[in-house]
């Protein structure tokens, strides 16, 4: 599988998006996805033992736990034999569904693994945006220029064993901010948007009718017509008789 890069200007990230073989299929139900990286890749904690980086290959990101506005995500080798990370993730809603899995990564350091950012599943109105700790999320604010999330409270960073229970239940319960380049606290909307926004319905225009009001009834103008027709008959006569 390939990725290819394309620097985005509103978020500062570095793109990348996976084209899957047609033997590889995602499921709906865990949002079970194969990738294969071209490069290392940095990923958040908790890792297993000496895993920060991984590195070139291919990986299967499996849901675990999407609760409320907390996301559990784990890492598998290719094999799904071993579980190589827990990951904290905050949904992120978009307006517009892709077909395909795209993962971003923000802008890393020259020459070092760049930190991945958001894994977005095909067809999915969300995707997982990842939380690093905090040094690490200034860390990675200051190079990409933008605020990113982070851990408030200290987690481990590495255990023997990312799937024990202790483990998610750590990281479901550790309150997350966004961070700016300057190490300030910001609100998490500045970083995702994590619940759909409400599309007010705008108000019916209500158009006036041009028909004029009816009238009450007819017959009183009748009479006068005939009123005058009766008054104009005398008149003639009046007019005639002078003239003899």
């Amino acid at each position: 599988m390939t990725f290819f890069k394309a620097v985005s200007t509103v978020f500062c990230v570095s793109l990348l998006s996976a084209t899957f073989s047609p033997n590889v299929k995602a499921d709906d139900h865990d949002k079970k996805t194969t990738v294969t990286f071209s490069g290392p890749v940095e990923i958040p904690p908790v890792y297993i033992t000496g895993m920060r980086v991984l590195p070139a290959g291919t990986y299967v990101f499996k849901l675990m736990n999407s609760s409320s506005n907390r996301h559990i995500v784990q890492i598998f080798n290719k094999e799904q034999t071993k579980i190589l990370a827990t990951v904290l993730a905050i949904p992120n809603y978009r307006l517009v569904p892709k077909n395909k899995t795209v993962i971003t990564f923000n802008e890393g350091v020259k020459g070092q693994p760049e930190p991945i950012r958001a894994w977005f599943y095909p067809g999915a109105n969300w995707g997982e945006e990842f939380v690093y700790p905090k040094a690490k999320a200034v860390e990675i604010a200051k190079v990409a220029k933008t605020p990113v999330l982070a851990l408030q409270a200290d987690v481990p960073v590495e255990v023997a064993k990312p799937e024990e229970p202790v483990v998610v239940t750590q990281l479901q319960q550790a309150p997350v901010i966004a961070v700016r380049p300057t190490g300030e606290e910001v609100e998490i909307a500045q970083v995702v948007q994590t619940e759909p926004r409400e599309t007010v319905a705008a108000a019916p225009i209500e158009v006036a009718d041009n028909k004029l009001p009816a009238t009450a009834s007819s017959l009183p103008l009748i009479a006068l017509c005939g009123l005058l027709a009766l008054g104009g008959a005398f008149s003639a006569r009046a007019m005639r008789k002078a003239v003899r």
